[in-house]
């Protein structure tokens, strides 16, 4: 009996027993049995693969599964999957960017088409900002002055009142009133708040806005008190500073403004003002130092919860020479100004919000 690995022809020609068989097996497959190829099942007998008709036991090739051919290497699954887990985490970093950058896109096109507005409507802003503060300075400066009933000297501490008093009032009148019309009878707020962007990003809007108006508002009563006032000054240097408190003043003045215009009910608008714009207006050491009301303690208690005094401090602080009057410090002003953004801001978003789902 001879073993072989597969069916060979020797060098003479002559053909080995049973090779019609193997021939068979090999053709059925289209391959030697050497190279994986079975033989076919009619040529084997059940007797350990033996061919029938033939002595020589023919072994059937094992096909030898290479190691790389095998499945990829853990190393390269792993890194695929972290690949792939970067690429969707990038992408969804970059769709929550371009969200984003486009919420702060459509509220500075609402806030641009508010400032447009306001250019177009230029006289009767112009009308509401200066009529009130200049026969305040006209009045308790110019006309008392030259009658005797005021001390020298307090045309200097009435004008960086006055200024704080016009950044103050102008937002929150701009941002209160504003509100109550379009929640009650325009319904103007509800074409913003189909706007891409949370509802929040609105009010904030709203207070910003009122904010840039009395900024306008206070920068250009600057000038005119220079004109009409005599022994009054304005250093410089302290530009700056000043537009930086001016600009605090009018955005607690709009936070204060979205409180009242989302709190108060539309038809008692008109009362509300009465009743808050008079107190606000003299309560806000605006006419006076708050350092002065020493004497009068419980009226100096009052003044401090209104943030209008420390707009008014702060512009005093900067602009009146250093044997002028004793100033509340500027860090303490600046807190006391921000805590009051916080603290009305919140409840005029919460209340905005309230109001934009009713």
């Amino acid at each position: 009996m001879t073993t072989s690995a597969s069916p060979s022809t020797p060098a003479g020609g002559a053909k080995p027993p049973g090779g019609g068989a193997a021939r068979a097996a090999t053709s059925a497959k289209g391959g030697p049995p050497g190279q994986g190829a079975t033989p076919a099942p009619a040529a084997q007998s059940n007797k350990g693969g033996r061919p029938a008709g033939s002595d020589t036991l023919v072994i059937p090739a094992i096909p030898v599964v290479s190691k790389t051919a095998s499945a990829p290497a853990p190393g390269h699954v792993i890194g695929t999957a972290m690949t792939t887990d970067s690429a969707r985490s990038s992408g969804a970093k970059g769709g929550r960017h371009r969200r984003r950058a486009g919420r702060w896109r459509t509220f500075c096109f609402i806030l641009w088409r508010d400032v447009f507005v306001t250019g177009r409507e230029i006289a009767p802003f112009l009308g509401q900002v200066l009529v009130e503060p200049f026969f305040i300075l006209f009045v308790f400066g110019k006309v008392l002055g030259e009658l005797g009933y005021t001390t020298p000297g307090f045309e200097q501490v009435l004008l960086p009142g006055v200024v704080a008093l016009n950044s103050f009032l102008v937002s929150l009148q701009n941002t209160a009133l504003p509100l109550a019309i379009d929640f009650s009878w325009t319904k103007e707020i509800e074409d913003r708040l189909l706007a891409p962007i949370p509802t929040a990003l609105v009010a904030v809007e709203k207070a910003i806005f009122g904010a840039i108006r009395g900024l306008i508002g206070s920068l250009i009563m600057i000038p005119i008190g220079l004109l009409l006032l005599d022994n009054v000054s304005w250093p410089l240097h302290t530009l700056p500073q000043t537009l930086g408190i001016l600009s605090l003043g009018g955005l607690v003045g709009g936070c204060v403004g979205l409180t009242l215009g989302t709190l108060a009910p539309p038809r008692h608008i008109s009362i509300v003002f009465a009743m808050t714009l008079t107190p606000i207006m003299f309560t806000g050491a605006t006419q006076f130092p708050w350092q002065s009301l020493s004497e009068i303690r419980w009226f100096q208690i009052l003044c401090a919860f209104n943030p209008l005094t420390y707009v008014s401090e702060a512009m005093r602080g900067l602009l009146l020479p250093p044997e002028g009057p004793d100033s509340i410090p500027l860090w303490i002003c600046i807190s006391a100004i921000g805590v009051a953004c916080l603290i009305y801001g919140f409840i005029g978003i919460r209340g905005f919000n309230k109001r934009a789902q009713d």
